[in-house]
């Protein structure tokens, strides 16, 4: 029961103390309950809030707000040493220290008996269980091993390069060991063979001359595999084999009948996809609602491929399943969550074929708004199996032999739901970001044939749309039903993100006046402002760096791009652990029958799950990026000295990072080869600004750049500046004075000794976080 209010306002330290007492328990209505604070009190709450968040002394979370420096029940973190008593210290994995201050420290908790794959050390990365400090003088967290993620990396990865008197060289495939190549013996080859990917013991230096090493494990050979990302699968120690024993369960699977299931053989569900997708784990379907009280409205059905059924809970499939975490997507290859037995096979929904799927339908209102949905467990035949250009040609007068027998019948039902989905899309206002996504097309050797732009057709936002849709329904089924799930998450933006922001707005005289609530559409509003311009790139890429990460979570938050309460993965159970989990947790609700989400699983060990796979997910797209950067370097390599037109995609104080326009590929320019000035890096405006003649390089600028060095190994590119920089405005106040350049004129190359290999290294892009749906 809330307090009467008494004739004043709540002090801070009562606030606060409350927080404390509750901490990430409590937002701002539970606040205003506690004190008695009317509605016309609220503003000032909001704005106590806001300077308590400020000043450090809370912090928020969504819509939770918890005293600060407050770690999580569970949290990924590594172990960085130990402390006087010979006791294990760890730091939270992720933690911003511009925002948070200094990582807390957590004392490593080591039982007696450890549990198989508990027991850590220094250099471990770890999911820890965490228990908070009492009140004594010992602020430091302590924390129990609930699994080992990742072992200390006492090894180099590299390329063996062959030497001709015998032995050979170890070309690092690391970024930051770029030119610190390693001298191996021959007797310390192991019979490596030039271009073998090898991992590499180092061995003590004499001081002098390269370091050496020795080669412990030769991993597989570039010059026949012709992959690329061989180098970030190991690198990132992305486990390629299934366990014999999960093979064998899925070998021994036998394909879905009717059973208890209802039968939706009869309903034409067809698969969208793109044209070179590896697995087809989702169909659609839509008809005009025969119901009168709905008239205008539409039936859409998703059917989504039934993993539950095949990988059950705590089978050697499952434990597979979760260790990978997702499917891994490279240029070249797939590396799978699931055998392909399960996830290109039984699981996949060809044509003509009965297949097992959980099915949600959904009545939509002729506003676009869904009114109801229900779940069901069937079988089903799909119609047919399309890619995105294909169904969009035939809704576009351009029908092929598959498409125009279906036209009438299934694919415009499906684009006239679309179309009043869109309404209610449009009006719930997501964020509206507009960054091309490139792809990597290979030859038939595996090298780099061309990099394109697909072209965004209305196929891919119904299929997304659609899909959205059904995740929000498996959301909202299980809170109804009080089960436990995985959200997929995604915060709003940082205070202090949402400042900058608003001062780099400033710069180009576009208003960001943030009042009441934060909301996508206050983004969308500054986007739409700048379409059409010279600044749009600047400002999307802007506002993307502004945003947080999406994540996996047991506690739901909301997700703030998609301007959601609640959401959940449901849609991809074949190549992602989430949506697994989602399925079997909808089985259990419903009653739907077996591969069922265990009673003993909760919102705690949930927690963990999450926790594991949020990081799996960032360990894929760091993988696939890095395989990215690597095939463009090797199809730029002989291309030394040719120019190039990009848009600066980062501005350091390090020097510009440039993306080029024809294959995204993003180089560095160092600072020292910009010109014969010091250049000042000034934040506000991502910019570098010459102190004597006022050019300035911005974020977003586009410029013509000259290919210096590149570096195929570690996927690294040296550009060198040929564009003029753009006079600044005068009278800003200008910050953080870079070091002296070196003395070269605009325009022309750097001097000799900064082409030699390993001088000014090749750069790394530097990537903004971005959010995935």
């Amino acid at each position: 029961m809330a307090k009467p209010r008494d004739s004043g306002f709540p002090s801070r330290d009562a606030i606060v103390a409350f927080i404390r007492a509750h901490s990430g328990e409590v937002g701002t209505r539970e606040i205003a309950r506690e004190f008695g604070l009317k509605n016309a009190d609220r503003a000032e709450l909001k704005r106590m809030l806001r300077e308590l968040a400020d000043e450090g002394a809370l912090a928020k979370r969504g819509k939770k707000i918890s005293e600060p420096a407050t770690l999580p029940a569970t949290l990924m973190a590594d172990i960085t040493g130990r402390d006087s008593d010979g006791e294990l210290i760890a730091t939270p994995a992720e933690w911003d220290e511009v925002e948070s201050g200094e990582p807390p420290k957590i004392r490593i908790h080591i039982p007696r008996r450890p549990q198989p794959g508990t027991a850590a050390g220094v250099g471990d990365r770890a999911l820890l269980r965490i228990e908070k400090p009492d009140d004594s003088e010992d602020p430091v967290y302590r924390g129990r091993v609930i699994k080992v993620i990742d072992h200390a990396k006492a090894r180099v990865l590299g390329i063996f390069r062959a030497l001709p008197a015998g032995g050979g060289r170890l070309i690092p495939v690391d970024k930051k060991q770029a030119g610190r190549e390693l001298n191996i013996a021959k007797a310390d080859s192991n019979g490596a063979e030039d271009g073998d990917l090898v991992s590499v013991d180092l061995v003590r230096s004499r001081g002098f001359g390269l370091p050496s090493g020795k080669v412990k494990e030769r991993l597989g050979s570039l010059a026949s595999e012709k992959a690329v990302s061989l180098i970030a699968i190991h690198s990132h120690e992305i486990p390629q084999a299934f366990s014999p024993a999960a093979l064998r369960e899925a070998e021994e699977a036998k394909p879905a009948t009717l059973g208890g299931r209802e039968d939706w053989r009869d309903v034409p569900l067809v698969t969208i996809d793109p044209p070179d997708a590896k697995d087809h784990d989702d169909a659609v379907h839509a008809e005009s609602d025969p119901d009168p009280n709905n008239k205008g409205g539409y039936i859409v059905n998703v059917a989504i491929a039934d993993v539950a059924f095949y990988v059950r809970p705590g089978s050697a499939l499952d434990r597979d399943a979760l260790t990978r975490g997702n499917s891994v997507y490279f240029p070249d290859r797939v590396v799978p969550m699931l055998p392909e037995r399960i996830s290109n096979d039984l699981c996949s929904l060809v044509p003509g074929e009965p297949r097992g799927a959980l099915a949600v339908r959904m009545v939509i209102g002729n506003d676009g708004r869904k009114r109801s949905h229900s779940f069901h467990r069937i079988l089903m035949r799909s119609a047919a199996k399309l890619n995105y250009a294909q169904a969009q040609a035939a809704v576009d007068g351009r029908p092929d032999d598959l498409t125009g027998p279906l036209l009438d019948p299934i694919l415009k039902p499906l684009y006239d739901a679309y179309a009043i989905v869109k309404r209610a899309r449009d009006e719930r206002d997501p964020l509206d970001l507009d960054i091309p996504e490139r792809k990597i097309l290979l030859k038939p050797d595996g090298t780099v044939d061309r990099v394109v732009v697909p072209e965004r057709l209305d196929a891919h936002k119904l299929i997304e749309e659609f899909m959205i849709l059904a995740n929000v329904a498996a959301a909202e089924m299980l809170e109804r039903r009080a089960l436990p799930l995985i959200y997929r998450v995604h915060d709003e933006p940082t205070l202090e993100k949402v400042h900058n922001l608003q001062e780099f707005l400033k710069t180009l005289d576009l208003p960001f006046a943030k009042s009441g609530a934060l909301r996508p559409a206050l983004f969308n509003r500054v986007l739409a402002q700048v379409k059409g311009h010279d600044s749009e790139p600047l400002v999307n890429e802007v506002v993307l760096r502004s945003q947080a990460q999406a994540e996996y979570a047991a506690e739901n938050y909301g997700h703030f791009g998609l301007n959601l309460r609640r959401y959940a993965h449901f849609t991809s159970p074949i190549r992602r652990y989430a949506d697994l989990v989602v399925h079997r947790a909808l089985i259990r609700g419903l009653g739907l029958g077996e591969g069922a989400l265990p009673d003993d699983e909760t919102v705690e060990t949930l927690t963990e799950v999450a926790a594991q796979i949020s990081v799996t997910e960032r360990r894929a797209m760091k993988a696939e990026r890095e395989t990215a950067d690597r095939l463009i370097a090797h199809f730029l390599a002989d291309r030394i000295g040719a120019t190039f037109q990009g848009r600066i995609s980062g501005v350091t104080r390090a020097g510009l990072f440039v993306k080029l326009s024809d294959t995204g590929a993003d180089g560095l320019i160092p600072i020292r080869t910009l010109g014969t000035e010091y250049f000042n890096y000034d934040e506000t405006r991502h910019a570098l600004i010459g102190t004597r003649s006022g050019a300035m390089h911005r974020l977003g600028d586009v410029v013509d750049v000259r290919l210096v060095e590149a570096a195929p190994v570690a996927g690294a590119l040296r550009f060198e500046l040929l564009s003029e920089g753009r006079a600044s405005p005068r009278g800003r106040k200008r910050q953080d004075v870079s070091r002296p350049q070196a003395k070269t004129q605009p325009g022309r190359s750097p001097r000799k000794k900064d082409r030699r290999p390993g001088k000014g290294k090749p750069g790394k892009s530097k990537k903004g976080k971005s959010w995935k749906p």
